[in-house]
Parts: structure tokens; C-alpha cells; sequence
């Protein structure tokens, strides 16, 4: 299985901006996606993107999370702009065997990194 590591991660102050990167140990041609847990709550999908590009966002960071790749699909991005503290929480990446994110088979199926932490101070 690809093994991901996610870095970027730390304290920031609200309406401040933080760009987390996952890295894998092979090219990934199918869809990958950002999830986060915060404290006592379940683990959320956040953003995914499918093997042709195409993105998807939870309706708590539209418009101010960027989920993007590289062009050799070793390295993806996820760009959060206008950070609220209710943005705090553990994020991790996900690399799914599929084209298309589905994250009921995605999360059970794909790779997982070991998340990195990020703090919104208010």
C-alpha cells in the first residue's frame, strides 16, 4: 500500500492562512481527499479530489480551502485561507483505489497518512 505523510500542520491565528502537504510514496492516478477530527467529534471528509481534477468541498470550508495536486501526483495540497478555531482538529490524507472519491469505500479501502495538527488560536 502507498504510505502518505502530511506536513504543514501548527498554530495560527484566526483569519490566518496554512498549507498542509501530503506525500506519497508512489505516483497516485486516482482520487485522493482531506479529512479532519477534531476533539471528541467524528473523523469529517473535508475535500477530495478525483483522478481527473474535479473537487469536492464540505460546505464548512467553501470557499476557503483549496484542495489541489501536483502534476506527477506525488504531492497534494490542501490550502486553507480565513482559518476559524472551529477549523481545529488532527487533518489527514487519503489515497483511494478508485477514480471518483466515495468516501465510504475510499476510507475503508485506501492508504492513510498520520495526520498532522493544526491549531485556529481566536
Amino acid at each position: 500500500q502507498v504510505r502518505l505523510v502530511e506536513s504543514g500542520g501548527g498554530l495560527v491565528q484566526a483569519g490566518g492562512s496554512l498549507r498542509l502537504s501530503c506525500a506519497a510514496s508512489e505516483t497516485i492516478i486516482n482520487a485522493m481527499a482531506w479529512y479532519r477530527q477534531a476533539p471528541g467529534k467524528q473523523r469529517e471528509l473535508v475535500a477530495s479530489i478525483t483522478r481527473g481534477g474535479s473537487t469536492n468541498y464540505a460546505d464548512s470550508v467553501k470557499g476557503r480551502f483549496t484542495i489541489s495536486r501536483d502534476n506527477a501526483k506525488i504531492t497534494m495540497y490542501l490550502q486553507m485561507n480565513s482559518l476559524k478555531p472551529e477549523d481545529t482538529a488532527v487533518y489527514y490524507c487519503n489515497a483511494c483505489p478508485f477514480s471518483i472519491y466515495i468516501s465510504s469505500r475510499c476510507s475503508t479501502s485506501g492508504s492513510w497518512g498520520q495526520g498532522t495538527q493544526v491549531t485556529v488560536s481566536s
